[in-house]
């Protein structure tokens, strides 16, 4: 009898093992990392397609976290421009980008929500994300490189340090990279 049980253990743990068992049914919940590395200035659909993706994780259930690093920190500290740094500006770039009406009413559609919950400029976009639940991180090292004091940057975006994106990497079960 023993023997017998023994082979039904073994034969369900090899079925484990090589993945002949039916996948559950619930969803899995996955980590995902967008990572932002391209600067308004240097193409703004990069930075832009950024919290459109991070909104429908959101909606499909998955945990998002963002990393803002590269030339993508000049555009969320105050007063850097598209091409230039603008001495005194209280705004970041994202700030001054407004989506346009059909990508909000687009949004809107493809997301199930009224428009107006649609944020009118990334700015607004961002601290949205925030408040949803969204980690929204910035590279310290990078921000210091542009010469950006780590304490105008805007709001939803926290700076780290290299250290810490290592474990944002290392924890993420999907990495997107923007």
């Amino acid at each position: 009898m023993k023997q017998g049980c023994l082979g039904i253990s073994l034969c369900a743990i090899l079925l484990v093992l090589t993945g002949t068992t039916p996948a559950p049914a619930q969803a899995t919940t996955l980590r995902i990392l967008i990572h932002a590395k391209t600067s308004l200035a240097e193409d703004d659909a990069q930075l832009c397609a950024v919290p459109n993706v991070a909104w429908a994780a959101l909606k499909a259930g998955h945990k998002v976290t963002i990393l803002v690093d590269a030339s993508a920190v000049t555009s969320v500290a105050w007063g850097y421009g598209f091409f230039r740094k603008v001495l005194g500006s209280g705004t970041s770039a994202l700030d001054r980008a407004a989506l346009p009406e059909r990508g909000r009413r687009s949004l809107s559609e493809q997301l199930g929500v009224p428009i107006e919950q649609v944020p009118h400029d990334y700015g607004e976009y961002f601290a949205l994300l925030k408040k949803m639940g969204v980690e929204i991180y910035g590279n310290r090292t990078m921000m210091l490189l542009y010469k950006i004091d780590p304490a105008r940057v805007v709001a939803a975006v926290t700076p780290v340090s290299l250290g810490r994106m290592v474990e944002l990497f290392a924890s993420a079960d999907r990495v997107i990279v923007y």
